[in-house]
């Protein structure tokens, strides 16, 4: 069977690998204290820009969604999130077993539009007694790919920080695929863009490269008091804290984190263009290294026999969208195979 059910089902780059080996037996301090941690945090802050930014190692994105928004959240306050945002839909409640409410916003293709947000803000504080009585709005939550693969423009998302910093909001951003948003061709959004534009992102090694591990930062050097202790409170502090940053250290060094994107939006970009050329529609036009083809049930049965990919949502009683992922290890060879599985099962409409 050819999977392409997502971008963590293989392991590590081999460079990660071979750094986690060639550090083995070295002694370090735990806690994230080590050499590697310090050495991964300094080149991130590099290539961000953000020579002041506090970074700190753990090991999920729900993890990290937790653990942000539960600490920079006071106690009445909740996240405002698209509907399609990762916080509302697939984390298990994550976000509200820390007492906080996922305020959800219709989207655009996984998107949340600037002035969308701002009537919802302007109609929550025109009712000045009655908003008294509710969830605040703390902060606005971003995924840039988001869950629909779609990437956000640099106006966007200064349009978005525009509404925030009028409605005094902290902006956070999800960064579990943004290797795949920063290697799209044409994208105008840089690390340096979204260090300038949030008060707190993290970047994805999960599923790009690692075999585990995300970097969050806080680009100005605002962690919320306390943030390290937190990270311990809630059975996130990794005592091995040198297995994050030794992968990150491998994965900052010499461009290797965009380069290894790039491989999987090219595989993508082979596949969007054979099922173009098949007459397939997709359902969102992602640039990225998601795609969702619209296929009958028939057709997605039949296509389900020989690959793996995750069912979306129904398109209609007779259509189904699914997804394909390709991931930073996917293959010429694997693309390959499954360019002619789709020819020969979807060539006959």
């Amino acid at each position: 069977m050819l999977s392409f059910a997502s971008d963590y089902i293989e392991g590590a780059h081999p460079a990660v690998l071979e750094e986690l080996m060639k550090t083995n037996l070295d002694p370090q301090p735990g806690y994230g204290e080590d050499e590697y941690c310090r050495s991964a945090a300094e080149k991130i802050r590099r290539a961000c820009g953000a020579p002041r930014a506090d970074v700190f190692f753990v090991s999920g994105g729900t993890q990290t969604n937790r653990l942000v928004l539960s600490a920079i959240l006071s106690t009445c306050e909740g996240v405002l999130s698209p509907v399609t945002g990762h916080v509302n839909g697939h984390e298990g409640g994550a976000i509200e077993s820390t007492g906080h409410k996922v305020l959800a916003l219709p989207h655009r293709d996984g998107k949340l539009d600037a002035e969308t947000v701002r009537a919802y803000l302007a109609d929550f504080y025109a009712d000045k007694d009655g908003c008294r009585h509710m969830v605040q709005p703390g902060a606005l939550y971003l995924t840039h790919p988001t869950e629909y693969g779609t990437l956000y423009t640099k106006d966007e998302l200064t349009a978005l920080r525009q509404v925030a910093d009028d409605y005094s909001l902290l902006v956070f951003l999800d960064g579990a695929r943004l290797g795949y948003a920063l290697a799209t061709p044409g994208t105008d959004v840089t690390l340096g863009d979204i260090a300038q534009l949030t008060d707190c992102f993290y970047i994805g090694g999960t599923k790009v490269g690692a075999l585990l591990g995300e970097a969050v930062v806080f680009p100005r050097g605002n962690a919320p008091k306390h943030f390290f202790t937190h990270i311990k409170q809630q059975g996130a502090l990794l005592a091995k804290g040198r297995v994050l940053g030794i992968q990150f250290d491998a994965l900052f060094t010499d461009g290797l984190y965009q380069k290894i994107a790039e491989n999987a939006v090219r595989q993508a970009d082979r596949v969007r263009a054979a099922l173009d050329e098949l007459g397939i529609p997709l359902a969102v036009p992602s640039p990225t290294n998601q795609l969702f083809p619209i296929l009958s049930n028939d057709e997605a049965a039949a296509l389900s026999r020989e690959v793996v990919y995750t069912f979306w949502e129904k398109a209609d009683e007779g259509h189904s969208v699914i997804r394909l992922c390709t991931s930073w290890a996917t293959s010429d060879e694997k693309t390959d195979a499954l360019i002619e599985v789709l020819r020969r099962i979807l060539g006959g409409r």
